[in-house]
């Protein structure tokens, strides 16, 4: 497995498997590699014959008061997992290399609509920073393929409509959601929750389940069951950001015809925030 820092070194080995008429695969991660991870990786290996990796923790889509300076940066450890499974290349550059000129001066790229509620509502800016910062790394990279877990729903429907936008010739894959045995979506968050905590965290899920529950058995006033949904967090110890249930392909607020429909919820426990995401037939 190579491990490159440098983009022209990316660009060199990715050049050569092309030229072999090799099909590239892309997984984009910020490190601290979980399982969820590690099967965007195992998913890549079946669609691809050269599989790359990116490890770059992403000022652009940290706000002020976020945990950029403290998110975890592991790379020897993810190196050894990536190995495990079957990945080629690791791309882990610096944020010099990505930003020579610094953030101020850098090109964005902003996906408008899709991008306004939700995590978009709580975190201004957030999504240009994805949205950019993945946007170069598939002009680096140029992949055929690229894949992303679908527990980051709305980032999923961002880089989706980006690429039909500025017509990137790539399929995007999204990987469903993995999870722990008490259903706590697998995020590397979660390594921010005190044992305390840990024990409460798989409530968000489970709360998401009962409103389900309840959409299925005919239930449709959509904003009732979103109070519910926070009430519920909140007695389990969560401060709800939001609970939205929304029209899948949209992401607008569901309305009673919807057919396709997707809770999103964000909420603090502690000081760490967890995202996840349910979806259902309406």
């Amino acid at each position: 497995m190579i491990t490159a820092h440098q983009i022209s070194q990316l660009r060199q080995e990715v050049s050569q498997q092309r030229a072999q008429g090799k099909r590239i695969a892309l997984v984009p991660t910020m490190g601290n590699l979980h399982e969820g991870h590690l099967q965007l990786v195992r998913q890549a290996r079946e669609q691809a014959d050269f599989v790359v990796v990116s490890i770059f923790v992403n000022p652009m889509q940290f706000g002020a008061n976020e945990d950029f300076d403290s998110y975890p940066r592991t790379l020897e450890q993810d190196q050894q997992k990536l190995l495990s499974v079957g990945c080629d290349l690791v791309f882990a550059p610096s944020a010099n290399e990505v930003y020579p000129e610094g953030l101020g001066q850098q090109t964005q790229v902003s996906v408008p609509a899709v991008t306004e509620l939700h995590c978009g509502a709580s975190r201004p800016g957030h999504f240009t920073g994805v949205a950019t910062v993945v946007s170069m790394l598939f002009n680096m990279v140029q992949p055929d393929v690229a894949l992303f877990g679908e527990k980051d729903f709305q980032q999923l429907a961002v880089i989706r409509k980006m690429v039909r936008d500025l017509c990137f010739p790539i399929q995007i894959i999204g990987v469903p959601t993995m999870r722990e045995a008490d259903g706590l979506a697998m995020s590397s968050r979660n390594g921010y929750l005190s044992a305390e905590e840990r024990q409460i965290a798989p409530r968000l899920y489970q709360t998401m389940q009962q409103i389900r529950t309840a959409i299925s058995q005919g239930e449709r006033n959509y904003q009732q069951l979103a109070e519910v949904g926070k009430t519920l967090l909140t007695q389990s110890g969560f401060r709800p950001d939001y609970f939205n249930i929304v029209n899948s392909q949209t992401l607008q607020p569901a309305q009673p015809g919807d057919r396709e429909i997707t809770l999103l919820v964000a909420a603090y426990l502690g000081q760490t925030r967890l995202i996840d995401n349910l979806s259902l037939q309406g």
